[in-house]
């Protein structure tokens, strides 16, 4: 069993969800940082996808659910593609998107965005939201 560090005993929980729900070993990230600097949309995030990815390699479930950035990921791709070690970071993030929705933590609702917030949200940030919490 791999050791993580955390005081909350629901951390090892939560990291065998996601990495059950991903199908990744969280663990073998060694956090190049290649993902965040590749990612169109890691000026809108206020936790980057190496940060999201060493955050719940910590077990840091209340700060990754709480976080505006796994709804900003618009699952592109790019970051699964530039990782040297394969993980398929997109699959991490969509796994935290799905611990926070079946756990009744939705997110974004577009439909009551102020009108000013929606002019500054990118298109595809919009796009990918709506299609989270419509499929």
């Amino acid at each position: 069993m791999t050791m993580r560090i955390s005081s909350d005993p629901g951390s090892d929980a939560f990291v065998a969800r996601i990495e059950e729900l991903s199908g990744q070993d969280l663990l073998a990230c060694y956090q190049c940082g290649k993902c965040s600097a590749g990612c169109p949309m890691a000026n809108y995030m206020d936790i980057l996808p190496s940060q999201m990815i060493r955050f719940a390699q910590l077990g840091l479930k209340d700060e990754l659910l709480s976080s505006e950035a796994i709804w900003l990921c618009v699952s592109c791709l790019t970051c699964n593609s530039r990782c040297p070690k394969g993980v398929r970071i997109a699959e991490v993030i969509e796994a935290m998107r799905q611990v926070c929705i079946r756990s009744r933590q939705d997110h974004l609702d577009v439909r009551k965005l102020e009108e000013n917030t929606l002019a500054t949200i990118p298109p595809i940030a919009l796009i990918g939201g709506m299609r989270k919490f419509t499929s």
